[in-house]
């Protein structure tokens, strides 16, 4: 099973392409798809649509596992990321792609076994239970990388 897992952000969103073969996962590709900060925000949620959607086509998963958006301080932080989010879930929906959701603390406890790990102790995990030689970079894309380690974890 192949699945794209999505940390959504405003300005950068981190997204982990992960396969499983029996007990063995193993990491296809991860990154950030950035907007830049003086574009409209039209613009911004459009170049995410975009791009996620050349993601899907390049990869063509079998799933999609998306980190919850958390109560923010900033509310308007809060609601720019809630409109990409729907972007994110159209283009699933438009490729009838099953979407998953999990709680960052969901996540921390399926990837290091405690729901409190810090992010660095979930890097180290991503990065050992995917063979990797470095830890994933940038925070983002490492963090998409544990939404579908943990979905794929959830699903075996």
């Amino acid at each position: 099973m192949r699945v794209i897992g999505i940390d959504p952000g405003y300005g950068r969103v981190g997204w982990g392409v992960v396969e499983g073969e029996r007990h063995e996962l193993a990491s296809r590709a991860w990154g950030c798809i950035e907007t830049a900060k003086e574009s409209p925000i039209p613009a911004r949620i459009l170049e995410v649509w975009r791009e996620l959607n050349r993601l899907l086509e390049a990869w063509s998963p079998d799933g999609m596992a998306i980190e919850t958006l958390y109560f923010s301080k900033n509310v308007t932080t809060a609601m720019q990321v809630a409109e990409v989010r729907g972007v994110i879930r159209l283009a699933a929906a438009e490729r009838d792609l099953p979407v998953a959701e999990y709680t960052p603390n969901h996540i921390k406890q399926a990837v290091t076994g405690s729901g409190r790990a810090e992010k660095r102790q979930v890097q180290e995990m991503v990065r050992r239970v995917l063979a990797l030689d470095e830890l994933p970079r940038p925070d983002d894309a490492a963090d998409a990388l544990a939404c579908a380690v943990c979905h794929l974890h959830r699903t075996r």
